[in-house]
């Protein structure tokens, strides 16, 4: 039986960290992450960076033959956050590349989550006579494709509910105390959250209130479009001076009218989206949270008490699980971020 070693663990993290850098560029297709490794040394590294462009296995086994020839490929081990495609797509199957290097071991994180191709390219390798060990950090490795298994599985997005909110659950302060609850160190982090979704889901009081922008700022904006910004609401009569429909993003702004959230999700699934990022007010969230299409959770706490008159959950008997919460304090804002539990 192939067991892992200590040296497959760290070397599986070294390739998860390298997949993490496609997130939000990758789509539809998943980030994945590749090492080539020989006695612990790694030789090639490599991820795949948007979609109909090589993949992260042929990417590590050309960095390995640049740096030290394609004879180091021959007999050595190649770590991959995802099941090797086994399929021609826009590009040639990894597996068959895979063959061609002379690797003799493949370690594998997650296993591909596509009905139609799940465990193929595992197989064939292991029919060729490659040595392959599957299933480690097999939980970081599905963290990293949650959005792709998602949207693969079922055709829906994943979605991201983000809030800031006072102690007490308030998501405005008083009148005349300005508009944001979350310091600004918190909402640079929002950019790097919405740098990883397809599109931005709000509904039409959001818009009408806030007139945000919903757009990546500076260096977060760089190497991908911006994310699409979705206006669901039942009153398509939206102010069309707010910033949605007048800036330079225009052309990436959706109105959503007279559907429910479900139908939202579902027609930006068949768009291609993967994921989406919902900024939306309480009465939106509380409604996601009710019909179960809620995934995640980002929600920003502000040291402060007390606030305006809207609060995140504005319904009553509306309850949640947050499972494995993270907490992470910014400054002085506290970032609990977790999946929601599905009933």
């Amino acid at each position: 039986m192939l067991t892992e070693t200590p040296e497959d663990t760290a070397l599986m993290r070294e390739a998860l960290e390298a997949g993490a850098k496609g997130l939000g560029t990758t789509s539809p297709n998943p980030p994945v992450g590749a090492v080539v490794a020989r006695d612990g040394e790694i030789l090639g590294l490599g991820w795949h960076e948007r979609a109909g462009q090589a993949h992260a296995e042929p990417r590590a086994l050309a960095d390995a033959t640049r740096r030290h020839g394609p004879e180091s490929l021959r007999g050595a081990t190649l770590y991959v956050t995802l099941e090797p495609c086994s399929t021609h797509g826009r590009t040639p199957p990894c597996t068959q590349a895979i063959l061609d290097a002379g690797i003799a071991r493949v370690v594998v994180s997650a296993t591909d989550p596509n009905p139609a191709h799940a465990g193929r390219g595992l197989e064939l390798l292991r029919e060729s006579g490659i040595e392959v060990l599957s299933g480690i950090l097999e939980e970081e490795g599905g963290e990293l494709i949650r959005f792709f298994s998602r949207h693969i599985t079922t055709g829906l997005p994943w979605v991201i509910a983000k809030s800031a909110t006072t102690l007490d659950g308030h998501t405005t302060l008083p009148e005349g105390m300005g508009q944001w609850i979350s310091n600004e160190a918190a909402r640079e982090d929002v950019q790097c959250w919405r740098r990883q979704c397809d599109a931005i889901l709000i509904g039409g009081e959001t818009c009408r209130r806030d007139n945000p922008a919903l757009t990546l700022r500076g260096p977060w904006a760089e190497g991908r479009p911006q994310p699409l910004r979705v206006v669901l609401t039942s009153d398509e009569n939206l102010p069309r001076s707010h910033r949605l429909f007048t800036d330079e993003h225009r052309d990436r702004t959706l109105v959503h009218t007279g559907i429910g959230l479900r139908e939202s999700l579902t027609r930006l699934g068949e768009m291609g989206v993967s994921s989406v990022m919902l900024e939306s007010g309480g009465r939106l969230l509380a409604s996601a949270l009710r019909e179960g299409l809620v995934d995640e959770l980002i929600l920003y706490l502000a040291p402060l008490l007390g606030g305006g008159t809207t609060r995140l959950l504005p319904e009553e008997g509306l309850f949640a699980v947050i499972e494995k919460p993270e907490y992470l304090p910014i400054g002085d804002n506290l970032r609990v971020r977790g999946r929601v539990a599905r009933p």
